[in-house]
């Protein structure tokens, strides 16, 4: 390892550190150490900013994950200028994040390829972005109370005959949150996808700046309502670090059935959901049922489907008894066959397989290219997966096998769903045969001054990142959510170049990403 590498220091996934212990170093360095690291095979966990309250000045940090050395390292610099150089060209992960803190602080990441807002909304105006009241404009010349309304920065157009465009949306039918997509084409086939999103405006992460408050935990809850227990015990998990607790063994296990069996509900529905994108009925009818089984254990744990007020810091709000304990087998034991049955019919079907093989292709160079994370990264060939490169919580001691395929299509991401399927259910049985006794919860104390933690969770979508920085008061500084949704958007919209458009609904379902979960 170099000087420069060095940059980065070495921290632990759900453990804080001291500021101090996390040195600045010169602009200069940071991007270079960045841009190699990524080049030995780190992908990048969360790349942000933020504004100093006294000296104004930009801080950036970058968290990187090394999957093949089970490393988690950070690093920090602070710009002596109002722009930095952009690594997009070289490092293509780093292009949505590199607009993002533009959007955000108003700093331009110089040699941008593809430099336009990421979610249509006015810059900051709280602590620890642009000044309040201030008339400070972004990195697009836009003051803090203007907005730039979608469709004003132009979109990437192909020229030629018989070359056309198809729009969708960002209006959807039913209940869907909005996003645009907009297609290249020449007849049917795909030339390219562009996809514009954060039509919604959530602010989410703006409002943490200053907390906790008795609200963050319902931000918490609903960032990515899907993916409540994820994005739920990534908080806890820092708060409960930042405040020097050690969460509970019993705790730790009921928090990971909860994630768990989130996970089982998300990838029976997706399956389902598959299955009916190519008009196989069966399947999709079991599993919308199946689905909803696996929602009612949840409930069956607090009382609410998709596990809000389940996860609190300090440890849980609801205990797992024993006569729930034996109800929760006895569902698991009948949704395992029942989910068996209905999703080997589609293995078994050779019209279904012919549409989900060599459908949507993700070769694995551009999964890694891209910075792909979970059953999308691991259905290319990759090893990527917090539960067993970066594991925290009761995870460090229940081992959860690490399911993959290589093909990179749609039935790559099907069957790596199925195979994460099994092992869930395993995993839950053999913890609530042998959860830990003790007590449940800890007394609860106010977040130190001057810390960062960085929490890493396997969400069903993949990893789920939440860094915080509390400043001289213990109150957050900065508050950091990356859904896994963020990584995968530009994975879909490669995955169907050179398809008919026709499999666009197939290709988008087998991701399945989140709207809200980009959008904060």
């Amino acid at each position: 390892m170099t000087a420069i590498q060095e940059i980065f220091t070495p921290i632990q996934n759900g453990l804080a550190v001291g500021l101090s212990e996390l040195p600045q170093s010169r602009d200069d360095d940071f991007f270079v150490a960045l841009e190699n690291s990524i080049a030995s095979g780190c992908h990048v966990s969360a790349y942000f900013g933020m504004q100093g309250k006294e000296s104004g000045a930009t801080e950036l940090f970058a968290v990187l994950s090394d999957d093949q050395n089970n490393r988690l390292t950070a690093a920090r610099t602070v710009l002596r200028q109002n722009h930095f150089p952009s690594l997009a060209m070289q490092c293509p992960q780093l292009q949505l994040f590199e607009r993002e803190i533009a959007e955000q602080l108003g700093i331009v990441p110089d040699g941008h390829p593809w430099f336009k807002p990421v979610r249509y909304r006015r810059p900051w105006t709280k602590s620890g972005a642009l000044k309040s009241g201030a008339l400070i404009s972004d990195a697009w010349g836009r003051l803090p109370s203007q907005e730039i309304e979608p469709g004003v920065t132009d979109f990437y157009r192909v020229e030629g005959e018989q070359v056309h465009e198809v729009a969708v949306g960002p209006v959807h039918a039913g209940v869907i949150e909005p996003g645009h997509f907009r297609f290249q084409c020449h007849g049917e086939r795909v030339f390219h996808l562009e996809i514009a999103l954060g039509y919604q405006h959530r602010g989410i992460e703006e409002s943490l700046i200053g907390g906790p408050s008795k609200r963050t935990l319902h931000y918490m809850e609903n960032a990515a309502g899907d993916t409540c227990i994820a994005h739920t015990s990534n908080y806890c998990q820092i708060i409960d670090s930042l405040s020097g607790i050690r969460r509970k063994p019993r705790a730790q296990a009921i928090a990971a059935i909860a994630l768990e069996l989130e996970r089982l509900a998300n990838h029976v529905g997706d399956l389902g959901a598959l299955s009916g994108d190519v008009g196989y009925l069966p399947t999709a009818s079991f599993c919308g049922r199946i689905r909803g089984d696996f929602l009612n254990m949840t409930a069956l744990l607090c009382g609410n489907r998709f596990g809000r007020g389940l996860v609190v810091s300090g440890g849980m709000g609801y205990d797992l008894d024993e006569a729930r304990a034996s109800e929760l087998q006895k569902r698991l034991d009948a949704a395992e066959k029942d989910t068996a049955n209905a999703v080997n019919l589609l293995w078994d079907t050779p019209s279904v397989m012919a549409r989900f093989e060599d459908t949507g292709i993700l070769p694995r160079e551009m999964a890694v290219s891209l910075g792909i994370v979970g059953p999308a990264a691991r259905a290319s060939g990759l090893n990527r997966d917090v539960r067993c490169n970066q594991p925290s919580g009761i995870y460090r001691f229940n081992q959860i096998p690490l399911s993959s395929y290589d093909s990179g299509d749609v039935f790559g991401r099907a069957y790596v769903r199925w195979l994460e399927i099994r092992q869930s259910i395993a995993f839950i049985r053999e913890l609530v045969r042998s959860l830990p006794g003790g007590g449940l919860n800890s007394e609860t104390r106010a977040p130190r001054p001057d810390m960062l933690c960085v929490s890493l969770a396997e969400a069903w979508r993949g990893e789920a990142c939440h860094v915080a920085l509390t400043g001289s008061d213990g109150r957050l500084a900065r508050y950091k959510i990356v859904d896994p949704s963020f990584h995968n958007w530009y994975a879909l919209a490669y995955a169907v170049r050179g398809e008919e458009i026709s499999d666009f609904p197939l290709c988008n379902k087998s991701f399945n990403l989140s709207y809200c979960g980009h959008d904060l």
